[in-house]
């Protein structure tokens, strides 16, 4: 398993996220404080609180490199 801080501060970043992650069959998570979401669900990603950075847990250890490519634009340094 991977983690990276994200931000998903608008919904046109929320919409394409979703379908970058819906493109992999791993599982992605959402953690914000005491909330564990599916990542792969865009009813849940608008129950948290999008103002801060959110960590997101890769459940995945082929093709990490791929993954963290196509989240490139979300990931908070």
């Amino acid at each position: 398993m991977k983690t990276v801080t994200i931000s998903l501060n608008s919904i046109d970043k929320v919409k394409s996220f979703v379908n970058d992650v819906t493109k992999f069959d791993s599982d992605f998570d959402l953690v914000s404080g005491r909330y564990v979401i599916d990542a792969k669900s865009i009813m849940g990603i608008f129950s948290l609180d999008l103002s801060k950075p959110i960590d997101l847990n890769i459940h995945s250890e082929e093709n990490i490199d791929a993954i963290l490519e196509v989240l490139s634009p979300y990931i908070v340094e």
